[in-house]
């Protein structure tokens, strides 16, 4: 008996969703459909204002988590005529939200992560169930509520008698280490495309800088580089976890106080060197034996950035997740196919020695079809 899942995914870079369909019933998962859809300029831009606070924002993060919910449920349409599966085929949808505020362990001691969605509509609309809200379970436990995916990654990546890393470059970036002795780390590393992103809208107008192209033709600036990486997180020992809450528009524009003559280009070059020093660093500090540096995200796209990710990590072999049997655009919408599965049989789906939690706890809440 088939188990399929669909697994759906809006990130911090806010460039739309990516949805899979997945086979769980087998030894190793079959993704059998991925299809994705941008998002309309009106809700980009509400979702990227509601990551600070504002006025009648509550009113707002609700409007905007329905509007979220039929992006994601016009996705699932399209992977079920991809498929020919009808909704009874499907055991649940895993849904992430859009994370606009991610806080764990801070203000009393516990914090929060919100992820904004609805997943009741969605399962009005689909007639399939929903599984929702990953994080706030590892938050409860005491952990960071993320990253969540380095167990999925174990599973789809790991080998027995190598350490294999796997790097997300969304617009946040997070590492897995998973050990050549099973053992498995992961945290996030700093920005991803989040602040190259931002600048090269204000800048060029572009949503983002396609194969890093842009960069490519700057020149990195030493001294805004410093200071970008002098921030604290970035030498934070794990578990940690971030997200717009840190890297975001005011703070690029503090540091870049300091060189206010820098050209434009030449900002995005430093940017590009901040995201691959921030991941390269990570990546030497925790895993000296390894071998092997499998992107996957949009970052995966990024050719520059990833010649950069080369450049710093001599003697890895750096490559997107398509060499491992997974396109990088797929990993993390596969990863919260695998989450409802997980919340479905009521099995765990965070690692304690990942994000700190108390201990192994089952995520998520299932909104029935």
């Amino acid at each position: 008996m088939t188990e399929l899942y669909v697994g759906l995914m809006s990130g911090t870079s806010l460039d739309g969703v990516d949805g899979v369909v997945v086979d769980f019933s087998g030894p190793r998962m079959v993704v059998q459909a991925h299809a994705s859809t941008g998002f309309d300029a009106a809700l980009r831009t509400e979702l990227l204002a509601l990551n600070a606070s504002g006025p009648d924002e509550l009113h707002r993060a609700a409007l905007a988590g329905s509007a979220l919910s039929r992006a994601y449920a016009g996705v699932v349409e399209t992977l079920l005529q991809q498929t020919g599966h009808s909704t009874n085929a499907i055991r649940a949808i895993g849904a992430h939200g859009q994370t606009v505020r991610h806080r764990p362990r801070e203000f009393d001691g516990t914090g929060y992560t919100l992820q904004l969605g609805n997943p009741s509509m969605l399962a009005e609309l689909t007639g399939i169930a929903v599984a929702a809200d990953f994080r706030s379970r590892d938050v409860a436990a005491g952990g960071q509520g993320a990253p969540l995916v380095p167990a999925f990654h174990q599973g789809v990546f790991g080998r027995a008698g190598e350490t294999v890393l796997v790097l997300n470059i969304g617009g946040i970036s997070n590492l897995s280490v998973l050990g050549a002795d099973g053992s498995v780390l992961g945290f996030d590393c700093g920005p991803g495309n989040a602040l190259m992103d931002h600048w090269c809208q204000l800048q060029t107008g572009r949503p983002y800088d396609a194969g890093g192209q842009w960069a490519a033709g700057g020149q990195v600036l030493p001294g805004l580089l410093a200071a970008l990486l002098d921030e604290p997180f970035l030498h934070k020992a794990p578990p940690k976890s971030t997200g717009r809450d840190l890297f975001n528009p005011p703070w690029l524009a503090q540091r870049l106080a300091s060189s206010p003559d820098a050209a434009p280009q030449d900002v995005q070059a430093t940017l590009t060197e901040l995201t691959a020093i921030a991941c390269s660093t990570s990546a030497a500090r925790y895993s000296r034996d390894c071998k092997l540096l499998a992107v996957c995200g949009g970052g995966a796209l990024n050719t520059h950035l990833m010649d950069r990710l080369r450049a710093h990590c001599p003697g890895i072999e750096v490559v997107d997740s398509d060499h491992l049997g997974l396109p990088a655009l797929q990993v993390e919408a596969a990863a919260f196919a695998w989450l409802a599965c997980q919340l479905v049989r009521g099995q765990p789906g965070n690692l304690p020695a990942v994000t700190g939690a108390a201990g192994l706890r089952v995520l998520g809440a299932l909104y029935p079809a």
